[in-house]
Formats: C-alpha cells, sequence, structure tokens
C-alpha cells in the first residue's frame, strides 16, 4: 500500500484542505461515529488525513452529476453495486477487477433490457464502515462489539480487534488510493473505446461511492477547489444511511455543504414531510444530477410505502434519481444462522418500485445491490438452490451479497 505521504494512485487537482473545517464537523456528537475521540492516536491521524492529497477531482464530480441528470430524465439507467463491506485486503488488483467485471456485466444486462445507456457506479474504494443497531453481538459463545467495517474495527473474534481504532482510517485512505487509482483505469479505458467508436456519449463510469458514515473520515477529506468550492474528495458520489438521515445530522448537513451529487437510503418509516425536508436540505436549487434517493423499503412495505414518498418528492419539484434497493429490507435468517436473501423476494421489490414509479409518471433510475465480484453462495436462488448451498462460498464480511450470476438473473426478471 501507499503510504500518507506518497501521492495517491489516482491522481488529483491541486487544492488546499481546512483544519478548521474539519473540526467544524467533528466536535459534536455524530450518530454511528466510533466512540474514538479520546485515543491517542486520534489527533495524529486526523492530520495525516486532513493533508493528504484527495482521492476524486473536483472536475470529475461535474461529470458524474451530469450523467445523473440524464438518469433523471428517463434518458439513461444507472446500476450502483458492490460490497455490502469492502475489506482492506480486497484493493489487489485482481480483486477490484473482478467488480469492474461484476459491474460491467450488470450494465450490459440492464441496458439490453432497457435499451438506455447505463451509469455504472461502484459500491468500491470507501465502503469500509457499516451501521449497526446493536453495539455487541453474540461470535460462538462470546458476546463482542460489533464488527462495524475494516475502516473501525476488525472481524476477529476478540475483545481487542475489536476495539475502534483511529489508525484505520488512515488504511482505509491508503486501500482506496489504490481502488480508485484502478477505477480511473478503467473509466480511461472506457472512455477510449468510445473516443475510438465515435460514440459520443459522456463518460458513464465507472464511479465510486460509498456511505459516507464516519463523520471524522469525511470531514477529514473535505477540500476546497477554487472553482467548484467544497467537495467531499473521499468518493464521487457519497450517500446517507437510513440510520443517519435525520434532516438535523451531521451527515446531511455535511453533505448539504458538498458540490458532489449525493444519495440518501429512504426506509418504510419514512415521512412525507420528512423526506420533503432532506430533499429540501440535499437539493435545495432542485438541480437534475444533484440528487439520488434509494428506496429500501422491504417487499411486504414497498407497496404501501413507497408511493405517498415518490408523490412528495415529485410534488415539492426535486428532479431527484429515484433507484431501488431491494437487499436491505429483504434479509432473514436461515435455520443453519447465517443471514441471507432470497432472490425471489429481491425480484418482487423491484417490480413494486417499477410499477409505482410508472404510476407516478417518474423515470425509474436503476438499482442498488449488494454484490460480489466472484461467484459466492451468500443468497438463495438461480443457482444456490436452498439454505444448505449457503456454507459453499460464503465470505462476506456482513451482510450477504448476490453472486454476478444472481444479479443478472434479477435484472433479466425485473426489466
Amino acid at each position: 500500500m501507499t503510504t500518507m505521504n506518497e501521492q495517491p494512485a489516482a491522481p488529483v487537482a491541486s487544492t488546499s484542505s481546512s483544519h478548521a473545517e474539519t473540526r467544524r464537523w467533528t466536535t459534536g456528537p455524530a450518530a454511528q461515529n466510533p466512540q474514538w475521540r479520546n485515543h491517542p492516536a486520534y489527533a495524529s491521524a486526523m492530520d495525516a488525513l486532513t493533508a493528504a492529497p484527495g482521492l476524486v477531482r473536483p472536475d470529475d464530480l461535474l461529470r458524474v452529476r451530469a450523467a445523473l441528470a440524464r438518469v433523471a430524465s428517463g434518458e439513461a439507467v444507472m446500476i450502483q453495486a458492490g460490497d455490502c463491506a469492502e475489506s482492506f485486503y480486497a484493493c489487489t488488483p485482481e480483486a477490484v477487477d473482478a467488480r469492474m467485471e461484476m459491474l460491467d456485466r450488470f450494465a450490459g444486462a440492464l441496458g439490453e433490457r432497457t435499451g438506455r445507456p447505463v451509469l455504472r457506479v461502484g459500491r468500491i474504494g470507501g465502503q469500509y464502515a457499516k451501521p449497526r443497531s446493536k453495539p455487541v453481538e453474540r461470535v460462538g459463545d462470546r458476546m463482542l462489539p460489533s464488527f462495524r467495517g475494516h475502516l473501525i474495527n476488525s472481524e476477529l473474534p476478540s475483545r481487542a480487534a475489536r476495539q475502534a481504532d483511529p489508525r484505520r482510517m488512515l488504511w482505509a485512505y491508503r486501500a482506496a488510493s489504490r481502488t480508485l487509482g484502478q477505477v480511473d483505469g478503467h473509466r480511461s479505458a472506457r472512455e477510449a473505446v468510445a473516443r475510438t467508436a465515435d460514440h459520443g456519449e459522456p463518460s458513464l463510469g465507472p464511479w465510486s461511492s460509498h456511505e459516507a458514515l464516519v463523520v471524522d473520515y469525511e470531514a477529514a477529506l473535505l477540500r476546497e477547489d477554487p472553482r467548484h468550492g467544497t467537495y467531499l474528495a473521499s468518493t464521487h458520489l457519497p450517500w446517507i444511511g437510513e440510520r443517519t438521515r435525520n434532516p438535523d445530522s451531521v451527515h446531511v448537513r455535511m453533505l448539504a455543504s458538498v458540490v458532489n451529487p449525493v444519495g440518501c437510503k429512504i426506509g418504510p418509516t419514512s415521512r412525507p414531510e420528512e423526506i420533503q425536508r432532506l430533499c429540501e436540505l440535499l437539493d435545495p436549487h432542485r438541480t437534475p444530477g444533484r440528487l439520488v434517493l434509494i428506496a429500501r423499503m422491504g417487499r411486504d412495505r414497498a407497496a404501501d410505502s413507497l408511493p405517498r414518498l415518490v408523490a412528495a418528492v415529485k410534488e415539492s419539484g426535486h428532479p431527484a434519481v429515484w433507484v431501488c434497493d431491494p437487499m436491505h429490507g429483504n434479509t432473514v435468517t436461515a435455520a443453519n444462522g447465517l443471514k441471507t436473501r432470497y432472490l425471489d423476494t429481491l425480484v418482487e421489490e423491484v417490480r413494486i418500485f417499477l410499477r409505482v414509479l410508472d404510476d407516478q409518471g417518474v423515470p425509474p433510475g436503476g438499482l442498488h445491490l449488494e454484490a460480489a465480484g466472484e461467484q459466492v453462495t451468500e443468497c438463495i436462488g438461480g443457482p444456490v438452490v436452498g439454505e444448505d448451498d449457503l456454507r459453499r462460498r460464503y465470505t462476506t464480511l456482513c451482510d450477504p451479497r448476490l453472486s454476478p450470476k444472481q444479479g443478472q438473473l434479477l435484472i433479466e426478471s425485473c426489466f
């Protein structure tokens, strides 16, 4: 991995960073942020991150917003897919290539079924932290602090490994630097082919995204650009999760302040007036390509909950990109204790989503999937016949992911 003194693999424009801007966001409480600010390594880790080069270019953020504007208008569609929780050990060229091939496979299927250009966005190069509903979890016969992603602690089943360590923010930066450098290479190669073929298409990726969960890490990677203003240099498309989308939260206020396109997960307990306020904060100028709303309802609640939320956003005049995440509301526990998801259930939720958007006259933006670059056996359906198959290749660090074959089957069953 690179050191903090080296230029990251993804070259960026020269910008300045501000310790005052970092402190603005890290002096108060933030939901899901690790309790590590009194750790002896915290200050030095934050100083190093604040001084480090950004991982994305501000000019590229405008290109992503332009592509998302096409999705908002119905001219293009979007596939956002990748690991539930990225591993620090998955920033090798082979592992990144496998995830890019998975994303291309999904995009190819989605483009073939819809007849539209497909914007590719990976859950990649920063998806190192996960929100958890409980601070502890049972591992074997012991209760341990919950694993919260490699940015925060280790999955190893010991109390020492599960302690939050701010030095992991530096390890996350280095892993992201290597990964995003390779993602940039894939995008450059695609653009070269497009220019040779004279397609005339603006870049449709691949681009990076992750949940902007750990306020300390994200705040340390805020940067200023003289032309564009404040931007988040950790990823192209940050999103806010269901557990941190309170309109008064630090997470919402931080992402409201940046020029990146931003996403927000919307669950079945959301109230229309709450979502309208969120949209007003995140997209005050009602700009196409600025806001992505990721519906994660669950099959059994989607038909009741989603229509009034889509109607509220439409009524408010926000040209949001609506994307379906059928994964997070449909997780169950198998008899063998493993978490899993049923492909048929995911397909049903996507079909409900498409029907609701069509009824409202709003273009469906696409899909948000947790999926692996390898043929894992974590979800049931297609090549994974039943619960007995789950243990064959169950390698996720957190939630169950679709295999490339299952993701393709989902797309072909819905569009």
